[in-house]
């Protein structure tokens, strides 16, 4: 079973940046596409951005030209390049397969302020 835990969350203010990592233990995830989620309050968890096995990243339109996945597969990691945040943008994120199979993480919180 895959062990996943996000890091790298915080408090930015509008037009910020944050970079997110995802590192997954007990397996390799080599074999997965790896997307990054999120979710608002009160929303439910909606998805963000995914990065297939062979490198093609996917956007969904509110991210496209401001976020940036990638994986490192040696390092069982993929991370989450985050410019130009919105409010809007403010929610727990977490990473999985795309589409999802393991269990959730704990997520990492991410605020912007206006």
């Amino acid at each position: 079973q895959v062990q996943l835990v996000e890091s790298g969350g915080g408090l930015v203010q509008a037009g910020g940046s944050l970079r997110l990592s995802c590192a997954a233990s007990g397996s390799s995830f080599r074999p997965y596409a790896i997307g990054w989620y999120r979710q608002a309050p009160g929303k439910q968890r909606e998805w963000v951005a995914y990065v297939a096995t062979g490198g093609v990243t996917v956007y969904t339109d509110s991210v496209k030209g401001r976020f940036t996945i990638s994986r490192h597969n040696a390092k069982n990691t993929v991370y989450l390049q985050m410019n130009s945040l919105k409010p809007e943008d403010t929610a727990v994120y977490y990473c999985n397969t795309f589409p999802s199979r393991f269990l959730w993480g704990q997520g990492t919180q991410v605020t912007v302020s206006s």
